[in-house]
Parts: structure tokens; C-alpha cells; sequence
């Protein structure tokens, strides 16, 4: 719908200029040389050409602005240079039509400021040529009207497409966040359904005993909270075999830490899996008294990284031995350990 309504503008505004030139032609004996009014005609028709060619950018390029100013100042100098100004000379000025319907086309085309000039020239060398009565008389009123009408209408239609981008803007960021509202709530749902899944058999047994448990069930219980700890800390650093070699670890004692920062989440899921696998390894490999699982910066070629710290065995030192230090890229490689 746009493009035809483009293309009708398009074409009224050739029709009508091609008009201005018709109303030239008729009354060239008017004139006692008619070969200043023809050059006028051809430059004025080569110009229009050119301001109204269909792929044109909306924003008229400034050589061309230029080109219609230029054609707005000479346009008037080869005519009336030709006319005699003390008498009625009818469509022979049709100049001023031309010169108002070009100055029309170059504003729309955001190139106001040549418009205006353009205008201004024409409106002052009628005036010195035959008189602000006769400058009345044959249209500088009407080009000057549809100057400024198309200056109005550019700016408004400026000021609705600024808005009209601002408002998709809004809209796409409205629908960002709806997605992502959305997404959280799914995996809040997910994580809600996987906790009652996994502690609602325990929860029931604490019931049913009273809270009266047994150091084993108390140890199991304890595995259980870590383990829901896990859903919310550890996000994508768990699969099946993660949450089972963890868990079983965790029953000979370790103390294990799963932290996601957050840069997996765009990683293929292919990748991920292989990932999670190695983590699943290397938990399973080692007897370390604590372990720490963490995700590695976005812009890190490591996805993972598995650190297992055993307390010295020096009793004047107070740090940690590292029992397993391993780096799991992000891309099937080779690890360092």
C-alpha cells in the first residue's frame, strides 16, 4: 500500500510538472526569443527526472538539492529575461509553477533549507522584474503555499515515522521481557517440580517419624538439602550424572559446591552434555574432601572448572592441598589438568 501510494505521488507530480512545461510550449511566441524558455524547459524536465526517480533515496543527496537550487535561480533569469514585464503575459510565466512545484518535490525530499532559497530567489527577482502587483498576479502566493504546506507535512510525517520506530523499539523490548518473564517462570515451575519430586518422599518419612530420625536419615536429609541447593545454584551444571555422582559423593563425606554463573547458557547443548559428562567423571574419580564446581567466564575457552582441595597434611599449615585442578573447554579438546 505504501508503494502505490508513493508511485501515485510520484506521478502526480510528474503530470503536473510535465503540465507547467506544456503551458511553456503554448505560449512561446510570446517571448521574442523562444530558446532561452526551451533551455529553461529541458534543465527544468532533466532536473524533475532526476528528483522524482522511483529509487531514489527518501533523503534527496546534496548534489542534487543543489542542481534544483541552481535550476530555481537560472529558471527565472532565462524566462522573463524574454517577456516583457508592463503587460499581462498569461501562462507564458510558467516559471513560477515549475520553479514552486521543484522547490515542492525538494522539500518533501528533506532538503528544506534549498526550498526556502529557492524560493526566496524566485519571489525576490519577480518582485524586481515587473513589481510586487505583478509578482501576485502570476503565482508566487501559490509556489510559496505549497512550499511551506510541504514543509509542515515532511516534518509530521518526520515526527509520526520517529515515533513509529521508538514505539517498535518499545514493543520489541516489551516482548524481550515478556519472553524472558516467561522463561523464568517456566524454570522456576520445572525446579519447583523437580524439589517436590525429590523431597516429598523424605518430607513424608520426617512426618510420619515425627522428626525423630536416625543419624542415617538425618545424613540423607542433608544429602537431599545440598542436592536442592543445587537446582537453584547449579543450574546448568546438572544433569542426571552430575546429580548422581555428586550425591554419592556427598555420602562419603565430601563437601561439594556447584556454582553457575551463568555463561552456559548459550553453549550448544551437544557441548554441554560433554561438559556435564567430564564433570560426572571427575567427581566420581576423586575421594577429595571438598570440591568445587564452577562455570568459567563467557569469554573463556574453559566452561568448567573442577578444583578438589584436601586439607595438608602439615599441621602448621592451614591451607588446602589441590588434589584435582581440571579445566573443561567449552569445545571437544584437549584438558588440562
Amino acid at each position: 500500500m505504501i508503494a502505490l501510494n508513493r508511485y501515485a505521488l510520484l506521478a502526480l507530480a510528474a503530470a503536473f510538472s510535465i503540465y507547467n512545461v506544456i503551458r511553456g510550449v503554448i505560449t512561446l511566441p510570446q517571448a521574442e526569443s523562444p530558446w532561452p524558455s526551451i533551455v529553461g524547459m529541458a534543465l527544468y524536465l532533466v532536473v524533475t527526472v532526476i528528483s522524482l526517480w522511483p529509487s531514489s533515496p527518501t533523503a534527496m543527496p546534496l548534489w542534487l538539492a543543489s542542481l534544483n537550487l541552481g535550476t530555481a535561480v537560472a529558471l527565472p533569469l532565462l524566462v522573463t529575461s524574454q517577456l516583457d514585464p508592463s503587460v499581462n503575459n498569461g501562462y507564458a510565466t510558467w516559471h513560477v509553477a515549475s520553479i514552486g512545484a521543484l522547490m515542492t518535490i525538494t522539500a518533501v525530499r528533506r532538503r528544506e533549507a534549498f526550498a526556502w532559497i529557492g524560493i526566496i530567489f524566485l519571489t525576490a527577482q519577480s518582485i524586481m522584474w515587473a513589481g510586487a502587483g505583478v509578482a501576485l498576479q502570476i503565482g508566487i502566493p501559490g509556489s510559496i503555499l505549497w512550499v511551506a504546506l510541504a514543509s509542515v507535512l515532511t516534518r509530521s510525517l518526520v515526527r509520526v515515522g520517529r515515533d513509529e520506530q521508538n514505539l517498535a523499539i518499545a514493543e520489541r523490548e516489551a516482548a524481550q521481557w515478556q519472553a524472558a518473564q516467561d522463561a523464568h517462570h517456566e524454570e522456576r515451575r520445572v525446579r519447583l517440580k523437580q524439589a517436590e519430586r525429590v523431597a516429598l518422599p523424605t518430607l513424608r518419612n520426617i512426618i510420619l517419624a515425627g522428626g525423630s530420625l536416625s543419624p542415617q536419615e538425618r545424613a540423607e536429609a542433608k544429602v537431599l538439602e545440598a542436592g536442592l541447593r543445587d537446582e537453584i545454584r547449579g543450574r546448568m551444571l546438572l544433569n542426571d550424572a552430575v546429580r548422581a555422582r555428586v550425591a554419592e559423593a556427598r555420602r562419603r563425606g565430601s563437601v561439594i559446591s556447584l556454582l553457575d554463573e551463568g555463561t552456559l547458557d548459550e553453549i550448544a547443548e551437544e557441548d554441554r552434555q560433554r561438559v556435564l559428562d567430564r564433570v560426572a567423571e571427575a567427581v566420581a574419580s576423586t575421594r577429595a574432601h571438598r570440591m568445587i564446581v564452577r562455570t568459567a567466564p563467557v569469554d573463556s575457552p574453559t566452561a568448567v572448572t573442577v578444583v578438589a582441595l584436601n586439607p595438608s597434611g602439615d599441621p602448621d599449615d592451614d591451607e588446602d592441598e589441590v588434589q584435582l585442578w581440571l579445566e573443561i573447554p567449552r569445545k571437544a579438546a584437549v584438558e588440562s589438568h
